[in-house]
């Protein structure tokens, strides 16, 4: 989808897909500030889409992993050069069926895979959410995550992550 379309207000969805294992699907990206990083399956909401829904979908279309939402367990949310808000919800997902095969979409994606906490915890290829998430502990509540830099090259005058606690 064009930016232009988007407008100045962007909503995005992400999964984050935990297996038996307690592996993570993680992807790592082709574009943009997350290039070479591994970060969550994610992408913008559709009009005729919930936003739950658009979780599934972009984990689906990037790892061929069919999901369901166990629950929404954090927003991102920052302001890009003072003038578009961009804002994500994060949803905690399980694979309807515990070995499907990963499909990576090649055409946006390096790769896809299931990788532990503890690796990605150790790995600089990591997006800053990323890196976050796994050193937090999910348990209850929300909770703001703020004095966080994702990168410069997203040009974000102000950014904040809330994931339960």
């Amino acid at each position: 989808m064009a930016k232009h379309k988007r407008g100045n207000i962007w909503l995005g969805a992400a999964g984050l897909v935990v297996n038996g294992r307690n592996e993570w699907l993680v992807v790592k990206k082709r574009y943009g500030g997350l290039n070479g990083k591994w970060s969550l399956p994610a992408g913008f909401v559709m009009a005729t889409e919930t936003i739950d829904e658009a979780a599934v979908r972009e984990v689906k279309e990037e790892t061929g992993i069919d999901c369901e939402v166990l629950g929404m367990i954090g927003f991102r949310t920052g302001v890009i050069r003072e003038e578009i808000s961009d804002n994500m919800a994060v949803f905690l997902m399980k694979a309807r069926e515990e070995n499907q095969p990963i499909a990576a979409q090649l055409s946006e994606l390096y790769e896809a895979a299931w990788l532990s906490p503890e690796k990605l915890a150790e790995d600089d290829s990591v997006s800053v959410m990323l890196q976050e998430m796994v050193n937090y502990v999910l348990e209850e509540g929300f909770e703001a995550i703020e004095d966080v830099n994702p990168g410069d090259v997203f040009g974000y005058s102000t950014y904040k992550l809330f994931f339960k606690k």
